[in-house]
Parts: C-alpha cells; sequence; structure tokens
C-alpha cells in the first residue's frame, strides 16, 4: 500500500473551517491525509473546483498533493452537487489513469461516495468510506434535510459496497448497523485526533487580554450557523443563567439552504431577550487564532441534535476548557459527564444553564475538569488515527473486494 486517493468533493482541506459548507470534515481530511504521509502512505486529496484562480493541483504540508476537479458551476450549492456526482468521478478517473498507482481510495461523505462507488468498480481499486453525517441519523434527530430519500438510498448502496467503512466512534458504529444494516466486520472504529502542538492550555488571563476580552464568564461556541447545531439552544442558555454578567461569543458563519435564515432568526433572539450587549459575534479563525478564544473561555457549548464526533469538543478539551454538550454521538466518547464536562440528554436550556453554573460559579470544579479534560484528549492524536488506518490499508491488500453487482 503506497497511496490512497481520498475524496473531498463538496469542501477541500485547504478552505477554512465554518465559513461556507467548511467544518471538522476539512480538518479531517487535511490531518488525516498529512499524518498519513509521515506514516508512509501518500495520499493525493480530490476535492471539487470552486474558483476560477486556484491552481488545479496545489501542495501543502510536506508536499501533499490536492487536486481540484472541474464538476458545474463554481456557484453550485451543496444541495445540488449531486447533479455534478458524474462529472467529478470522471474528473478523478481522467488524473487516477494517467498518474502513479493509487492503491485504495477514501471517500468523505456521501457525495464522494458517489463518486467513490464508481471508481471502486470501474478502477478495481478498494474502498474505504467515512461518511462524518448520516441522513438518517440527522432525521432522528429533527433535521430532514433536501434530497433525504435520495440520499439515504446512496447511502445504503455505498455502506453495502464499502470494504471498509470508518466510525469515529462507537456510538456511530451502532448508528450504521441499526439505520443500514452495515456489517459488523467491515467497520473500523477510528476516531479523530487534535494537534497537541497548536490546541494546549495556557493563561486565561494571558489569552482574555490578547483578545481585549474583560474577566466576565465567558461561554464559547465555535461551529457554523445552522440548525443543526443549536445555536439557539446556547443563546437560550445565556438567557437562563443568573449570572447576568456572563456573555457568549459565537464563532462562526452562516452554512446550507437554511443558514442565512437561522442567523437572521439568532440574531432576532439575541435582541428580543435583551442579550445585545453580552454576545459578540466572531468570524471564523485559523487554528493558529482559535486556540486563544479556546484558552479565554470558561465553558465551550455544543447543544448539536446530531454529532458524529465533535471535533470543536476535542479541541477545547486538548486546552483545558470544559465542554457542556448534548448527549448524542461521538461527543459521548469526547466528554466524560461529571468529570471533563456534562453532557445533557435534553433540550430544555434551564438544564444547560444548570451545569454551566456549576463550572462558572465553583472555580475548584472548573479546575479539576480542565485537568480531567486535557488527560482525556491525550489518547485522541492524527498520529495513532492514520497509524490505524495505515493498518488497515495494509491488512485490505489482502482482503477480497466486496462485490455489490
Amino acid at each position: 500500500m503506497r497511496k490512497l486517493a481520498v475524496l473531498s468533493m463538496h469542501t477541500s482541506p485547504l478552505a477554512q473551517p465554518g465559513i461556507g459548507d467548511g467544518g471538522g470534515m476539512n480538518v479531517y481530511v487535511r490531518e488525516v491525509s498529512s499524518a498519513l504521509e509521515q506514516a508512509g502512505i501518500s495520499s493525493t486529496v480530490f476535492t471539487r473546483r470552486i474558483d476560477g484562480e486556484t491552481p488545479k493541483v496545489m501542495t501543502f504540508g510536506d508536499g501533499l498533493k490536492v487536486v481540484q476537479i472541474d464538476a458545474g458551476d463554481f456557484s453550485l450549492s451543496k444541495e445540488d452537487l449531486f447533479l455534478v456526482t458524474d462529472d467529478f468521478k470522471n474528473g478523478v478517473e481522467d488524473f487516477l489513469v494517467n498518474e502513479d498507482q493509487h492503491d485504495a481510495l477514501l471517500a468523505n461523505y456521501w457525495l464522494s461516495g458517489v463518486a467513490a462507488h464508481q471508481l471502486k468498480h470501474s478502477l478495481q481499486l478498494p474502498l474505504i468510506t467515512t461518511f462524518h453525517t448520516l441522513a438518517r441519523v440527522k432525521a432522528a434527530s429533527g433535521d430532514r434535510s433536501h434530497g433525504y430519500e435520495q440520499r439515504v438510498k446512496i447511502e445504503t448502496e455505498v455502506i453495502g459496497c464499502s470494504d471498509v467503512i470508518l466510525s469515529n466512534s462507537s456510538f456511530e458504529m451502532e448508528e450504521l448497523v441499526t439505520h443500514y444494516g452495515a456489517d459488523h466486520s467491515r467497520i473500523e472504529i477510528v476516531p479523530p485526533g487534535v494537534d497537541h502542538s497548536v490546541f494546549n492550555p495556557a493563561s486565561k488571563k494571558e489569552a482574555r487580554q490578547l483578545l481585549n476580552l474583560n474577566e466576565q464568564p465567558t461561554l464559547l461556541f465555535v461551529g457554523r450557523i445552522q440548525p443543526l447545531k443549536g445555536v439557539d439552544l446556547a443563546i437560550s442558555t445565556l438567557s437562563e443563567l443568573e449570572n447576568k454578567d456572563a456573555q457568549l461569543i459565537l464563532i462562526g458563519s452562516s452554512s446550507g439552504l437554511e443558514g442565512p435564515s437561522e442567523e437572521r432568526r439568532i440574531r432576532q433572539m439575541i435582541e428580543e431577550l435583551g442579550l445585545t450587549n453580552r454576545v459578540l459575534f466572531v468570524e471564523p479563525q485559523s487554528h493558529e487564532k482559535l486556540v486563544d478564544w479556546y484558552r479565554a473561555a470558561d465553558v465551550v457549548l455544543m447543544p448539536s441534535r446530531s454529532e458524529s464526533f465533535g471535533l470543536v469538543a476535542l479541541e477545547a478539551a486538548a486546552c483545558g476548557v470544559p465542554v457542556v454538550a448534548s448527549a448524542v454521538g461521538g461527543l459521548q466518547t469526547i466528554v466524560s459527564d461529571s468529570s471533563s464536562g456534562y453532557l445533557i440528554n435534553d433540550r430544555d436550556p434551564c438544564s444547560y444553564a444548570d451545569h454551566v453554573s456549576k463550572i462558572i460559579n465553583d472555580s475548584e470544579k472548573a479546575e479539576g475538569m480542565s485537568i480531567e479534560a486535557v488527560k482525556r484528549s491525550k489518547s485522541f492524536t492524527w498520529s495513532v488515527t492514520a497509524a490505524r488506518l495505515r493498518r488497515i490499508c495494509l491488512d485490505l491488500q489482502s482482503r477480497s473486494l466486496v462485490d455489490c453487482a
């Protein structure tokens, strides 16, 4: 096993997380590919071109190659990308047949899975798939998005023909089995990691001085503004706190078809609750800058309706910040309830506010949770993720390919 073709159709590893459709998947593709390079398996990352200026082939890190494929108009929304998956597949195939041999395909998200499934059969390559989110899981949380039936059909087909399905946690593995009938024997649990050289504890006071923040209790939300992420619940939590000096910092921008209307609703909600002076909107930040916002916070809120893993929670933990999160998906792997943070089983803002108060009003408890959060985060590294994936890739060489025909 020498080289992987990594498909990330709808978002580039070079894009800034938190802008548009960019999020944890951008970080995952970039960090996994870079770590695999260090572990001895090269990668070529394929993504869809979204502008006419960026070169077709770019490199980042230690020479990792990113190839931009022309597939549809630059301005196509994520919801319409299914219409150009054949164009994307054809562009990737043209590149692969004319370049050095690639030994396997790694598809990220169901759109990449559409293309990779076809490439598996046309090029006779093993297919590794990681979905990041699943339509049926999102629907169970109340988020039944555009093109739901079509996406479910495709996810089912890709799951049925993947030689390996990567799961971020045991919770996602059970979702794959329960909702899609996935074969247990082809699921490998490979959690994402965190870059501890960037995300690590440091002085809260110095971080606040650097960011021109005062010493009032600070809650932080990092993520795209869309219904799935529960920004409205973060706002309501702030409103329910007895401590009326507390502030909430929202880092991110609107995303998806419902994003702009959700942001308007959130801003109106803030105004109606009289929180205008206690909520700060901040544009998406690079990792090098984001770490200071984590360090400045007392609590990170993650009230997502569903979350396959939750890299934000892991980054916060690595910085020693307690996380108050929904008890969903991979968040249950990252947050140790009542030890490194709190997991909330309902969507009542009073529940969130009660647990946030336990942290911001008890410095001894907050310090203990900070220490435990850092300790738990140490088991998640990109090098461990890459080592597990490398072992899976090597094992694939001795397997017969799954045939769905």
